[in-house]
Parts: C-alpha cells; sequence; structure tokens
C-alpha cells in the first residue's frame, strides 16, 4: 500500500496550524513537491478565482510538480482544473461545517463587543436565519444575557427558536422589532433588510456574516471568514481532525 504523504500548500495562518496538528498527530508531510506525494492539502475555501488559489498561486502549475494520482482536500473545489482529480472536500462535511460554525459565532461576538461599547447582557439582538451559524450565535449570545429574537421565513424554524427561548419574528413583520434593537447580525446569503427597512434602527450596529450581502447601508460591517482572521488555531485544529477522521474512516 502506497504510504501517505501530504504537501500542505495553504497560504492562511489556519492551513498552517492544519499542518503543524496533522505532524504532532504523527501524519507524514512534506514541505516541497516530490514524486510521493499522495495528497494536496490547500486553505479552506481553497480558491480566490478560477485557477488561482487564494494565495495567488496558479494550482495548475503546482499540479503539474505532483503525481496525477494525487488527492487534493480544501474548499470549494469545483474548479475546472481539479475535473481528473480526487477530492475531499471539507465544506461538504456536515460535521466541518457544524463545527466551523460555532467557531464563527464565537468570533462574530468579538466583532461586535468593540463596536457595542457596552457588556452583552441585556442587549436586544436580532438573527437573521436559522441555520448553522444563527443556531450557534443565539445559543451564545442568550449564555450572554442578551435579548435575542430570530427572525426565520420558516414557521417551523420560527417555533423551535421560540422552544428554545427565543423571540420568534417572521420577515413580513420584522419592522415592529427593529426600532428597539442594538446590534443585527445577518447569517442569510440574500437580501433581508434594505437601507430603508434599517433606517429605523440608526444607533443599531450591523453586521453581516452571510457570504453574499443580507443587509444594505454603508454602515453596515462586513464580517466574513472569521474563523481564519480571528482563532485561526480553532480553524486549522478543526480542519486537521477533519482529515484525521477521514484517515481514521478509511477514506484517504
Amino acid at each position: 500500500m502506497k504510504q501517505r504523504l501530504i504537501y500542505p500548500v495553504g497560504s492562511t495562518e489556519a492551513c498552517r496550524f492544519a499542518a503543524s496538528f496533522l505532524a504532532s498527530a504523527g501524519v507524514p508531510l512534506v514541505d516541497h513537491p516530490t514524486p510521493e506525494v499522495t495528497h494536496l492539502l490547500l486553505d479552506v475555501p481553497s480558491f480566490a478565482s478560477v485557477g488561482i488559489l487564494r494565495g495567488g498561486e496558479d494550482v495548475r502549475r503546482i499540479l503539474s510538480m505532483l503525481p496525477p494520482d494525487i488527492c487534493v482536500m480544501g474548499g470549494n473545489l469545483e474548479d475546472p482544473s481539479l475535473s481528473t482529480y480526487q477530492k475531499i472536500d471539507l465544506l461538504k462535511s456536515s460535521r466541518y461545517l457544524a463545527l466551523n460554525a460555532a467557531i464563527t459565532a464565537d468570533c462574530a461576538l468579538q466583532v461586535a463587543a468593540p463596536l457595542l461599547k457596552t457588556t452583552f447582557a441585556d442587549t436586544p439582538v436580532l438573527i437573521l436565519g436559522w441555520g448553522r451559524i444563527g443556531k450557534c450565535l443565539g445559543q451564545l449570545l442568550k449564555s450572554m444575557g442578551c435579548h435575542v429574537a430570530i427572525a426565520a421565513r420558516k414557521e417551523c424554524d420560527r417555533a423551535m427558536a421560540e422552544a428554545l427561548g427565543f423571540e420568534a419574528v417572521d420577515y413580513l413583520s420584522i419592522g415592529k422589532v427593529l426600532p428597539k434593537m442594538r446590534l443585527i447580525f445577518n447569517t442569510v446569503p440574500e437580501m433581508v433588510l434594505t437601507e430603508g427597512q434599517l433606517s429605523a434602527c440608526k444607533d443599531c450596529i450591523k453586521i453581516d456574516l452571510a457570504s453574499q450581502p443580507g443587509m444594505e447601508g454603508e454602515d453596515v460591517v462586513i464580517a466574513r471568514g472569521l474563523p481564519g482572521i480571528y482563532a485561526p488555531k480553532s480553524s486549522g485544529k478543526l480542519i486537521a481532525q477533519t482529515i484525521l477522521n477521514h484517515i481514521k474512516e478509511g477514506s484517504l
């Protein structure tokens, strides 16, 4: 059986931490391309544009120096240059996504704290969306004493939020709660609140965590890729743990 040998080429601090965690776990790594490489580890997510990795490298140049049967590991690996390669896309792993959402929620509080200029206790907060990040963020804010409202389209999501002790609102009646909010987090990757609607809460801090804008306005803080910025060590550990799980399961 061919020995596993990982070549990490990610440019982010999180990828460097991931490589360090893997090495500590006894996984063989190499810092340069060799014919023995079996796996290529990229950043998560991996690409800045078609064919170009986040660090600015052309992925085809890197692949040309490696065996044709390597497995590529990273995130959002739909780039045409990888069409013939075996891939492990961490952003398709439900476990990775759930745990990354928890890290993102924790980082979101780090973004909000210096802007809020008060403690979180008794702060009225609105979270747009009841997905992974929305759930994790809601629990964190609630544990810190915030008054948390969840805005969700689906009745079943609003019912679950209410069952867990949150205020639940639908998007049609969201205007009724906006004036009392001090902090809004968006987790929905589509437009939810226009600048006109948000004028009802001028002194409110607005932080958009979604991959696509969900709130309009010059004062909206765009906060994407937070784990790699605020918690690269935790992010790298999660990448490494996900790879180690694949090894344990025999899929890598």
